[in-house]
């Protein structure tokens, strides 16, 4: 930890400087952790204090460092930035290889059947965990009406370009933009109002602005404002002030970070989330040094481009944002992607989303997505008859009674064919064993 450089090495390299240093050897580091949960048993200690848990951490490291020799990667930065002067040594072990975690049950499980709402496109999973798949297929949603507004706005009312590239996300014009769209949304939407960042620091940064151009005063006289933050226990209860807003009639903005608890652990469904607003692609940092190493990785082993697994992630954590806002058959919500680098990557939606994106309301300006909104919350506003669910998004007795007669029927095709297979093979035996050796 006391080197002025940095260093990047792999587990066994790592361990052989260690032992120099230390003389501790490999195998009993690999068993650091199951010793520790020993104790912990024998001493029967239930609560773990922050102490402890600094322990389970290095003990974790060890054993997992012991344990694999590819796939990891162990990082030394000695400083926290590239122009930090002041040394605050960090050492990161960084798996590569999602494949690890999930080789152990196609070893020990016959069938895996991987299901998910954000499995998108469907041909990068299986080049990222490098396996052989049989059947890939993609689902659409069945619901009796259309209850998802997907729009992909890519101009502000002013007909400037919305973006959150690098060059341009904190221009006055981009933030401006931005914070107009998400007032007039506040105005029309009721209940919940969602809205996603790339990252804590453009976020913090916009909302500064908003503050100084008087849109935040704007938005609070239609809902509350509420915002995540990097600390667990404030973001609780900023989501808890949030759920009671909704409740009561008052409605609530909750600004959060689409790399954040808010948009993989947290539902927002019926009134907590009427509409959610993705502002910008929330991309990775690039110049992240675990990332750089994973993205080597990648192309070395899998054949899998910088560029690719990027967008491939970033879409996917786009999913994971806006599934927050429907989670029923009942439910409905608007769904706003706010860049025009969506326009793009809109065919990396998962199915469920990009069926109900249509054409007319891509490339739109923000005047343009606020009129197709409102007319289509005054659309599903209207009451819906659970008979206009039956057959669709819902089964009746009857649905289900000729599901089973189906069922039976393929049961019994597929005993006959067996027969038929069986009775064919036996007859052609009988006429090989008939025959003698110069006919055959």
């Amino acid at each position: 930890m006391k080197y002025g450089q940095l260093i990047s090495e792999n587990p066994r390299s790592f361990l052989a400087h260690l032992k120099e240093h230390t003389l501790i050897e490999r195998k009993t580091l690999r068993v650091c952790a199951t010793r520790l949960a020993s104790l912990i048993r024998t001493l029967e200690i239930s609560d773990i204090t922050q102490d402890d848990r600094s322990l389970v951490d290095i003990v974790g490291f060890a054993t997992l460092t012991s344990t694999y020799d590819e796939g990891f990667l162990l990082i030394l930065e000695p400083y926290p930035s590239d122009g930090a002067e002041v040394s605050d040594p960090v050492l990161r072990l960084v798996c590569l290889d999602a494949a690890i975690a999930i080789r152990p049950v196609f070893e020990k499980v016959h069938t895996v059947i991987i299901t998910s709402g954000i499995l998108s496109p469907l041909e990068m999973y299986p080049k990222v965990l490098n396996f052989p798949t049989v059947l890939q297929k993609s689902y659409t949603t069945t619901l009796a009406r259309e209850s998802l507004l997907p729009m992909l706005v890519t101009l502000g009312n002013d007909q400037a370009a919305l973006t959150t590239s690098f060059h341009t996300w904190n221009e006055a014009s981009v933030v401006r933009n931005y914070g107009r769209l998400v007032a007039e949304f506040a105005k029309i939407t009721p209940d919940g109002l969602v809205v996603f960042f790339p990252s804590y620091q453009q976020m913090e940064s916009m909302l500064t602005v908003w503050q100084e151009m008087e849109i935040l005063d704007e938005i609070w006289r239609h809902k509350l404002i509420l915002a995540e933050t990097p600390h667990a226990h404030e973001s609780s209860l900023a989501l808890e002030t949030y759920r009671t807003a909704c409740m009561n009639g008052r409605g609530a903005v909750f600004f959060c970070v689409g790399r954040g608890k808010a948009s993989e652990g947290i539902d927002f469904g019926h009134q907590y989330g009427r509409c959610v607003i993705c502002i910008g692609v929330p991309f990775q940092y690039t110049e992240s040094r675990a990332l750089k190493a994973r993205l080597e990785f990648l192309r070395e082993a899998n054949s899998i481009h910088e560029s690719e697994f990027l967008s491939f992630d970033a879409m996917r954590h786009t999913a994971q944002c806006l599934g927050r806002v429907i989670r029923g058959k009942d439910d409905y919500g608007i769904m706003v992607l706010a860049d025009r680098r969506f326009q793009k990557r809109k065919e990396q939606l998962p199915e469920w989303i990009s069926h109900s994106l249509i054409d007319a309301n891509t490339n739109l300006s923000s005047d343009m997505a606020i009129s197709r909104a409102q007319r289509f919350l005054q659309e599903v506003a209207q009451p819906l008859s659970t008979k206009n669910q039956e057959g669709v998004s819902t089964w009746s007795l009857r649905n289900l009674l000729e599901h089973q007669e189906y069922i039976a029927e393929r049961s019994r095709a597929d005993v006959t064919s067996t027969e038929a297979e069986r009775i064919f093979a036996e007859s052609k035996t009988a006429e090989h064993d008939d025959l003698d050796l110069e006919e055959i």
